[in-house]
């Protein structure tokens, strides 16, 4: 695709070199003298137009157009300088047009436009030069033969230079060769071009000679085109007419037949046309949606699984299926009311159906989804093409209900295959395509294989995860937190690990954000909790040093969504019989900043219950410093990215010195995560820190390898030499910022 792309743009500069020079030679050399109201007249019409006079030939792709006459008419009669600056005018002006109207044109495609135009005028100006040395005593004084041959010369140069420059940037963009493009688009330009070098020459000889007879003919052509035409046309209504006249016909004769008929016969035909009106408007209501007059689902998935069948059966067919999905459009229906909403979904639905051609198809599913088959779909590109014009028309505000309301969308895209067997099966996928567009936040995704692999899994894992809890396939690992000035244990953070029966032991980083999106979270930190007092008290019980042991749990940020949250800590609390101050909840910065003031107010009952309150990885997140003083929070936990790299000396340490001081500011602890060097250790108490954790001192393991820490108490004092580093930290020689860096 990116090759594609810089071969278009190579060709593009090849052909823009040569056309703005050819234009700029002709600027240079335009004949002022020549300029006159005759000159001005044809090139106001040339320009703005002679692209509105065509006329399409019937039963052809054929048009005839004044815009290549007058062309050729203003290279016979006032020279090549003239007619390449209007064929340059004209092209853009036409191009313009063509955008305003709003056709997908881009700029690039503009400037070949005009390049393509003002080389091939430039290159029969030349050719008939060349061949004819002076043209216009051939123009004024020259016999019909050398006249003609002039005409021809002009015209199958123009031919030439635009059907071959035409035809060699579509098939650089399609991969077609330039033979198949030029056979199929630009063969019937010769007659376009023929026929505008008849009018011309016709024209010319008008003009010249005063001859009434040429220009009546030249007028008598274009009235017999248009007449073919507008008889075609008027053919085509008056046998529509003659129809519905014959069908008006046959229906009065029936009504007529019908008023004869006996009563009873009168009645049973009206129930029944009552019944097939009811059937009608039953119909109906089952393919349609209701609020927009859209296709529905049924309708969308009958069409969908024909197309399939149609794919199977001629291989060359393919379609692409669309899937649409409203952003935020809940907080429309929350803010402004369902009313409101119905009224935004109505001017979408208008805006999606003037998008799509004769033969596709656009639905309404239910609440903001909607679903649009593509037929005939050349490649990716002009499904992306389509998605982004899709993205520009609905991102123009809406006027509802006297307010300017703004949406956007998601789209997923999913290409027809044989390999489908229902239609719910490429809708499926397109569905997936779409959450995934919303998940990476893009306007759109194409679908692929592994979209469907990832969905199954996570579905499979979703319902893993609702069995587990059920069947106690949960455990509690722990991670000890050490007092770093005494090198002792303090206390434990409890971290959930998955026993799955056939994968053993799955680490969280698989699972809890499938948790925290099903919204099992909430139930499995309960249970951790719970799970981590009960052990915590009996390791409490077992010996006098153990009895300030302090356990960590952390919270998710979907806890206070609920107003249960404060209740349901109490109830455990009570349940486990633990000193409420030995537990400590953590929660993240985002947890805490998404809706702070709500927060708050939970925070400060959760206080009054006793626990302590830690912010877990703190730095990480968007923390706000004028609400961090308001937070009843006891302890800061630096995440293990800072300290990982305090070895480097890298500003992370200053940020580590930073987070300590703040914290002894707000008159709170600090913890530090992630501990694996000596070094790190050292740096840590020179900073005075705390707490720590981390793979120095332990990994988190389960209850039976935690109980036996308890025997060896001295086991983390052997970490350190034996000499004194708060001595070191007092030396004038190593501040704690030198030594930090």
């Amino acid at each position: 695709m990116e090759r594609k792309e810089k071969i278009t743009n190579l060709y593009l500069s090849v052909v823009l070199l040569p056309g703005i020079l050819a234009l700029a030679y002709s600027i240079y050399t335009f004949p002022l003298e020549k300029v006159s109201a005759g000159m001005i007249a044809l090139s106001v019409l040339t320009i703005f137009f002679s692209s509105y006079l065509r006329i399409q030939l019937p039963r052809t792709k054929i048009h005839l157009t004044i815009s290549d006459a007058l062309i050729i008419l203003s290279l016979l009669i006032y020279g090549g300088a003239v007619s390449v600056v209007l064929v340059a005018l004209e092209s853009g002006y036409a191009s313009l047009n063509l955008r305003r109207k709003g056709f997908d044109l881009k700029i690039k495609t503009l400037c070949l436009n005009i390049s393509i135009g003002v080389l091939s005028v430039f290159f029969a100006s030349a050719v008939s030069k060349f061949i004819f040395i002076e043209p216009e005593k051939i123009v004024e004084t020259g016999n019909n033969t050398d006249f003609i041959g002039l005409l021809v010369t002009i015209t199958l140069s123009l031919f030439a230079v635009n059907s071959i420059g035409v035809s060699a940037f579509i098939a650089l963009k399609s991969g077609r060769t330039l033979w198949q493009v030029w056979n199929e688009y630009c063969f019937n330009a010769l007659v376009m071009y023929m026929s505008g070098a008849i009018m011309a020459g016709m024209g010319v000889k008008a003009l010249r000679q005063i001859d009434i007879f040429l220009f009546g003919g030249v007028v008598a052509f274009f009235a017999l085109a248009y007449v073919t035409y507008r008889r075609y046309v008027n053919d085509v209504r008056d046998t529509a007419a003659k129809a519905e006249q014959a069908e008006r016909e046959r229906a009065e004769q029936a009504e007529n037949h019908i008023v004869e008929l006996q009563h009873h016969i009168a009645e049973q035909d009206r129930i029944g046309q009552a019944l097939r009106d009811s059937k009608e408007r039953f119909r109906h209501a089952a393919f349609h949606d209701g609020l927009t007059d859209l296709p529905n689902r049924n309708q969308f998935m009958e069409t969908l699984q024909y197309l399939l069948e149609k794919c199977k059966s001629k291989p060359d067919f393919n379609f692409a299926v669309l899937f649409l999905d409203l952003d935020r459009f809940k907080t429309v229906n929350d803010s402004l009311g369902h009313s409101i909403g119905d009224q935004l979904i109505q001017e979408v639905a208008k805006r999606l159906k003037n998008l799509i051609y004769d033969g596709d198809l656009v639905a309404r599913f239910s609440g903001d989804e909607f679903a649009i088959i593509i037929k005939d779909v050349v490649d990716v590109e002009e499904l992306a093409s389509f998605a982004e014009l899709i993205k520009y028309k609905l991102s123009a505000p809406f006027p509802v209900g006297g307010r300017q309301i703004f949406t956007s969308v998601s789209i997923g895209i999913a290409m027809s295959d044989i390999s489908y067997e229902e239609a719910e099966d490429i809708l499926r996928d397109a569905d997936i395509a779409m959450y995934s567009a919303k998940e990476k936040n893009k306007d759109y995704v194409i679908f692929d294989k592994m979209m469907h692999i990832r969905a199954v899994t996570l579905m499979q894992l979703e319902t893993d995860l609702r069995y587990a809890l059920e069947r106690k396939e949960f455990c509690v690992f722990y991670q000890p937190i050490i007092k770093l000035n005494s090198m002792q244990l303090a206390g434990f953070e409890a971290l959930i690990r998955w026993n799955h029966p056939q994968r053993g032991l799955v680490p969280p980083g698989e699972f809890i954000s499938v948790c925290e999106d099903t919204g099992l979270i909430v139930p499995i930190t309960l249970w951790i909790l719970q799970e981590a007092c009960e052990q915590i008290v009996t390791w409490q019980n077992m010996t006098p040093e153990n009895e300030s042991l302090i356990i960590s749990i952390n919270l998710s940020g979907k806890h206070f969504a609920h107003d249960d949250l404060v209740d349901q800590v109490s109830e455990i609390l009570t349940k486990t019989n633990i000193n409420p101050a030995c537990v400590k909840l953590e929660l993240t910065e985002s947890a805490v900043m998404d809706n702070a003031e709500r927060v708050i107010l939970m925070l400060k009952d959760l206080k009054k219950l006793g626990v302590q309150l830690s912010i877990d990885d703190f730095g990480t997140g968007y923390s706000s410093l004028s609400y961090l003083h308001r937070f009843p929070i006891d302890t800061l936990k630096i995440d293990r990215s800072f300290v990982s790299e305090m070895e480097t000396g890298s500003e992370n340490g200053e940020i580590v010195r930073t987070i300590i001081a703040l914290a002894k500011t707000l008159q709170m602890n600090v913890v530090a995560e992630g501990i694996e060097s000596i070094h790190q250790l050292h740096q840590l108490q020179i900073l005075s820190c705390e707490y720590g954790q981390g793979f120095l001192f332990s990994r988190p393991i389960p209850v039976p390898e935690i109980e036996k820490l308890f025997e060896d108490t001295s086991r983390w004092k052997n970490i350190l030499p034996s000499h004194n580093f708060n001595a070191i930290a007092q030396n004038r020689e190593f501040s704690p910022l030198r030594l930090a860096k």
